[in-house]
């Protein structure tokens, strides 16, 4: 039989998820050193995972000077905490309440007629930023729909309805700084340009780097850079060396003596190969470990990686302790920055054959978040 040892009360905090917003602050600075613009800090998605009205005080405090995010929503909430810097809003349904949106002084991105029309008649007055696909087909206004847009707009902007300051794009590829589709979507974008000041109309913000451009592709530029990734940490580049600003751990439940031949988890995917400790960590895919993951991901057990066995479960995961000796209580690292040897968010991507921004936008709200100041100097 195996030996079960029981929960101490000290476990009862449990999975803990700390965000250093050292961390944030240092990617903020080295990122705003990279653009040749301003820098726009784009919190969306609750701060890609981190907390955005935290990520955007802090980025706001290091060299960003105006945030983004998608919803309207989105933008409502940051007011709502007291943040007065420019924020754009650059996807909504066509029926969203612009008129909220600019009684807050909320910017919109207008990515076709439609939006231009329901902007006009809701948010008289409204500053918006005109939509350009510059080769993804996904949001912003196809190029044969351009020229169009740019009519309208400036006919509303004549008669007071709209005052339009921007024009903006986004590259598909711009974590491969060579492919050859950044080149075509820089030359879309000049056209685009081109086009919107034929048509009368002198946008005072040009933006299309994010922040693989912003850090790999200065020609990308222009008057602003969007940076939302980056700040967190992640880079699609892997040009740089950004700060992961995530840790995420949580106490052992249950440690347990297992002999060779013992199966572990749903459809018995792994078993013992030796005698050996298993370790519950109470933490599973409705947290946000992706399940796709059993088998390949590894946690930080007393300074020594060990492997989770058996399939991830929706709230539980096991790691093989080996002879590491950790007891009921101890502290597992699922994922941190790499410093202690922990495994990274990036890995944690490897393993699930999917990016980092799904990693961390996808933590559940079960997790206890904690967020600080690291008493050290981040670079």
């Amino acid at each position: 039989m195996s030996a079960v040892a029981a929960l101490p009360e000290r476990s009862a905090t449990g999975p803990r998820l700390d965000v250093d917003l050292t961390a944030i602050a240092a990617n903020t600075r080295l990122l705003a050193g990279r653009a040749t613009g301003e820098l726009m800090a784009v919190v969306k998605a609750d701060g890609f995972g981190h907390g955005a009205v935290d990520v955007a005080r802090t980025a706001l405090a290091n060299g960003a000077t105006r945030l983004g995010v998608t919803s309207v929503d989105e933008a409502l909430a940051l007011r709502d905490a007291g943040l007065a810097a420019p924020v754009l809003s650059w996807l909504n349904p066509v029926d969203a309440d612009y008129g909220v949106a600019v009684a807050a002084g909320v910017e919109l991105a207008v990515p076709g007629r439609e939006h231009l029309d329901a902007v006009t008649r809701q948010g008289p007055g409204a500053r918006v930023h005109l939509h350009l696909d510059t080769g993804m087909a996904r949001d912003g206004a196809a190029p044969y729909q351009w020229a169009d847009l740019c009519r309208a707009a400036r006919l509303a902007e004549r008669t007071g309805r709209v005052r339009v300051v921007g024009v903006m794009g986004h590259l598909g590829t711009a974590d491969v700084p060579d492919h050859p589709a950044n080149s075509a979507g820089r030359t879309r974008f000049a056209w685009g340009l081109e086009v919107a000041r034929a048509c009368g109309l002198r946008p005072t913000d040009r933006h299309l780097a994010a922040t693989a451009a912003t850090l790999t592709d200065p020609l990308s530029h222009h008057t602003m850079s969007r940076v939302g990734a980056g700040l967190v940490g992640i880079d699609p580049s892997r040009a740089t060396g950004l700060r992961p600003a995530m840790t995420l751990t949580a106490p052992l439940v249950s440690v347990r003596r297992a002999r060779a031949g013992t199966p572990v988890g749903y459809g018995h995917t792994w078993v013992a190969p030796t005698t050996t400790w298993l370790g519950l960590v109470p933490l599973g895919y409705a947290d946000g470990l992706p399940r796709v993951a059993s088998g390949r991901a590894e946690v930080l057990v007393r300074g020594v990686r060990r492997p989770l066995v058996g399939r991830l479960s929706m709230d539980m995961a096991v790691v093989d302790l080996g002879d590491t000796g950790a007891a009921v209580g101890e502290p597992v690292t699922v994922f941190g920055p790499g410093d202690r040897g922990e495994p990274t968010v990036a890995e944690w991507a490897g393993w699930s054959g999917t990016i980092e921004h799904e990693i961390v936008t996808g933590l559940g709200p079960r997790l206890r978040r904690s967020v600080h100041h690291r008493l050290r100097s981040v670079r």
